[in-house]
């Protein structure tokens, strides 16, 4: 049965056409997003966050892909050009950068649907029979061919991708109450008081903002919306909860089949949470697993040499322990612990450098010691700083988040603008 299951949806996922929605600003990762836009900024040591949903389509066998991009995008762009442009035209492959270019309005995008609508001619282009919409800024591992199966099977005009989260946690994103065959009874986008699930007081069932689409049906539901007056042009906020009653709009619970629980997802679109899913990573057992063969986290390979520990002296010896230290990386008589290291980061003598994620091309001067931080690509730490251990001392010069993680980009430390890769 499996080898026909796999058959299924591999045939199905060539007649899709994903969308990966790009553009937004990340304005809750502070200063991580002052020169770059929330997909392009760098996770697990050596990727960015656009590379799992990319992955997610090579590995599901969606080979059409469309990248809708509008806020600082030019790192995203250089991203995707170098390290995904391995697809042959020929075949039918393509992974499109679509940037806002008023093509149908005068404005740029309003919306998640408007972005959609906005590029209607060139999906028309495609003619695909489903059309899958991911958001670009969410870590996890999904197989979008199940889900597109699943639409198909249920007879489905809309399924939305869903997980369970606490209440607290659903404010945040659009709830829904489903029937018991699965179908999308109600629909709340960020409400304040979010409905519990039936079975679950506690829990709440919260869109990914993942989609699936019937070709027709978002034609129609795409002009309609762009027709109405006053929408906001969202799916969540108005295209959702229009078709909710008159069209079959299902629910795709995301799960791990194997373990039969919640499946790995993260939204790491704040400060404590880009840095508590980075630093999930370095358990010995994390949830998402990066070493996985069968399916591998594809981005652009740099070309860097091995990561190398020098000196091994009693004062003066270069170690790292309970971390993952990226390529390039030179870590010189100094202690790393508990950390994620990106490329061509050195940590000069005498340093020491804990529970922190350090993003690439940085250099930590002699006699310096850091907790509990993130430090920004290109930043140069000078000889003896000290971060992490006086919250209010360190909010002077650099930011800090609720939970007391320590922000540090070049220009707090008086560098001039510069160009982020």
């Amino acid at each position: 049965m499996k080898p026909k299951s796999q058959r299924f949806v591999s045939r199905l996922t060539r007649d899709t056409l994903a969308l990966i929605l790009a553009g937004g600003r990340g304005s809750r990762l502070k200063q991580l997003t002052l020169w770059r836009a929330k997909p392009a900024v760098p996770f697990g040591g050596k990727f960015r966050i656009i590379d799992f949903p990319l992955s997610n389509c090579i590995n599901s066998g969606i080979r059409q892909v469309g990248v809708l991009t509008q806020y600082k995008s030019h790192s995203l762009i250089q991203h995707i050009q170098r390290g995904w442009s391995f697809l042959r035209g020929e075949f039918g492959e393509f992974i499109e950068l679509w940037p806002a270019q008023q093509r149908i309005e005068t404005s740029w995008y309003e919306g998640t649907a408007d972005a959609v609508y906005q590029n209607l001619d060139i999906i028309r282009d495609h003619n695909p029979e489903y059309i899958l919409v991911l958001a670009g800024d969410h870590i996890y591992k999904m197989d979008y061919g199940d889900m597109i199966a699943h639409h198909v099977e249920s007879g489905a005009d809309m399924t939305v991708g869903c997980l369970e989260v606490d209440l607290e946690t659903a404010r945040s994103f659009g709830v829904m109450a489903i029937d018991g065959e699965g179908r999308v009874r109600r629909f709340d986008e960020k409400p304040d008081q979010p409905q519990p699930m039936p079975n679950k007081p506690d829990r709440a069932l919260a869109s990914m903002g993942i989609y699936v689409f019937s070709r027709d049906f978002l034609y129609d539901q795409l002009v309609q919306d762009a027709d109405t007056p006053g929408s906001s042009h969202d799916f969540g906020k108005d295209v959702i909860p229009q078709v909710i009653e008159r069209c079959r709009v299902m629910a795709y619970p995301f799960r791990d089949v194997q373990k039969g629980t919640q499946a790995y997802w993260r939204d790491v679109g704040t400060i404590d949470s880009y840095w508590n899913a980075n630093l999930e990573l370095i358990g010995v057992t994390p949830e998402l697993n990066l070493y996985d063969e069968e399916w591998p986290i594809w981005t652009y390979q740099e070309q860097l040499p091995p990561a190398k520990f020098v000196f091994d002296d009693d004062d003066r010896r270069g170690m790292a322990v309970d971390s993952m230290v990226s390529g390039g990386c030179i870590i010189s008589g100094s202690t790393v612990r508990h950390s994620l290291l990106f490329s061509n980061v050195t940590v000069n003598s005498y340093a020491s450098l804990s529970d922190s994620v350090v993003l690439p091309d940085v250099d930590i001067g002699r006699n310096c010691s850091i907790h509990r931080a993130v430090i920004d690509q290109g930043c140069r730490i000078p000889e003896g700083t000290t971060i992490g251990e006086d919250p209010q001392e360190d909010a002077k010069r650099f930011y800090v988040s609720e939970g007391g993680v320590t922000v540090v980009t070049p220009e707090m430390l008086g560098s001039p603008s510069r160009h982020v890769r």
